[in-house]
């Protein structure tokens, strides 16, 4: 187990030292122009934005909450700053569901948690503990990152999460 951590470590310092390249998109008309590096929200965050995409259109705060295991006045708060942020929009007493922005930030986490657990099975983990380990550490891992990882397995399709689009890295 020690060997492969040390690898992987090793594989992921050239990946850590590198400049973000940065994708840039208008948020809508109320926000200004904004770079999106992959690095912008907290791990708390990313797993509100990934809950609500997996869920699909409006969602109740309620159920949000509950998957979550937080406090109902925490998870207000959190879709307060994620919709002051324009990343989803909260119709009260209704739900919330993503922005155009925010569906495209959360599909780059899943495809980043994706690819992230493809490389840590290619280093022998299982399914599940590769699930496991890249939700650990995916929130701190940059789209350059995720791109050149993606690029040096081949531009996969599949995943042991699940499929992989290359809408982010440039492959069609």
């Amino acid at each position: 187990m020690s060997c492969l951590i040390v690898g992987l470590y090793a594989n992921l310092g050239f990946i850590f030292g590198q400049n973000s390249k940065r994708i840039y998109t208008t948020l809508s008309n109320a926000y200004p122009m904004q770079e999106i590096t992959g690095l912008e929200l907290s791990p708390k965050k990313v797993e509100y934005l990934k809950f609500l995409f997996k869920k699909g259109d409006l969602v109740r705060t309620t159920d949000i909450s509950s998957q979550l295991g937080v406090d109902p006045s925490t998870s207000t708060k959190t879709i307060g700053d994620l919709a002051e942020s324009g990343y989803v929009e909260h119709i009260p007493y209704r739900g919330v569901r993503l922005t155009e922005i925010g569906q495209q930030y959360a599909e780059f986490m899943v495809n980043r948690h994706n690819i992230l657990s493809l490389m840590l099975s290619h280093y022998g983990l299982s399914s599940e503990e590769a699930c496991e380990e890249a939700s650990r550490f995916e929130a701190f891992v940059s789209k350059s990152a995720v791109d050149s990882i993606c690029k040096s397995m081949g531009h996969p399709t599949m995943s042991v999460c699940g499929k992989i689009k290359h809408v982010s890295c440039g492959i069609p």
